[in-house]
């Protein structure tokens, strides 16, 4: 290694090492501005509880055996409606590459589902798949595949079309377009419809509990409002945030492998 590259090196470590720094102490500075405006009563600390108080809700949750149990349900929920929703939203999109004519048949009407809120649909989604987890899990996949599905696709038209004509003239068949070509070369767009899929599943399995469940953090949220529990509320969105940042860490250390990989 030359000594270019080790200056290159240690400059780069330092300043991912400020970035670091400079987001925590972001961090601790909003949550000790946050407890102390609320201690001190500038603002309204029964609608805006304190980082102390969220703190000792998630540790009464915990003593009484009921935090892992919502955050489990949760990810349960969130995980099975992202891996259908991905399958779905792969395989609709190699459909609608493959076959030109049904893309222009059924791109209008894909584009005006995703315009439609899915929550709207929330009753019939009961009544047809009942007032359990699958229609959770259903709200889920809804939110997420279309967007997803339309990402891919695009992307999937986007791919180099001189290289699509090679491989053609070769004689190649679908498969082989698709998993030589299509699929390595849109790789990273795929990857970053997982991103987007498991933010939009999460979103879509808390609305679910909104309606329906009686366990989950979408539940202990709405319940907290109910009972005019804020602590309960900014408790659940407080679980939420992390784990929608460890849901999306996970599929984004998925990308560093395949990106290795590769």
């Amino acid at each position: 290694m030359s000594e270019e590259q080790r200056k290159f090196i240690k400059s780069y470590n330092r300043n991912k090492l400020v970035i670091i720094i400079i987001r925590l102490f972001l961090i601790i500075s909003f949550l000790l501005c946050w407890e102390l405006l609320s201690k001190y009563n500038i603002i309204n600390s029964f609608i805006f509880c304190s980082p102390l108080k969220i703190v000792k809700c998630i540790y009464n949750l915990y003593i009484n055996n009921n935090l892992f149990n919502h955050i489990c349900i949760t990810l349960y929920e969130t995980l099975i409606s992202f891996i259908i929703s991905m399958f779905i939203s792969i395989t609709l999109s190699t459909i609608l590459f493959l076959f030109n004519n049904v893309y222009k048949i059924f791109e209008p009407i894909i584009n005006l589902f995703n315009s439609l809120p899915k929550v709207a649909l929330g009753p019939l989604i009961i009544i047809i798949f009942g007032a359990n987890i699958n229609s959770v899990i259903v709200m889920g996949i809804l939110i997420s595949f279309i967007v997803t599905s339309i990402m891919i696709t695009n992307s999937f038209y986007n791919t180099n079309k001189t290289m699509i004509k090679l491989f053609k003239t070769f004689k190649s068949n679908s498969f082989q377009l698709i998993y030589y070509l299509i699929f390595p070369y849109n790789i990273n767009t795929i990857i970053s419809a997982f991103k987007l899929g498991i933010s939009m599943c999460l979103i879509g399995v808390i609305s679910g509990e909104f309606l329906i469940s009686k366990s989950g953090l979408g539940y202990l949220i709405i319940y907290g409002t109910q009972v005019f529990n804020m602590d309960l509320v900014f408790s659940g969105i407080s679980l939420l945030l992390i784990l929608s940042i460890i849901l999306y860490e996970v599929v984004n250390f998925l990308d560093y492998l395949i990106i290795k990989k590769k």
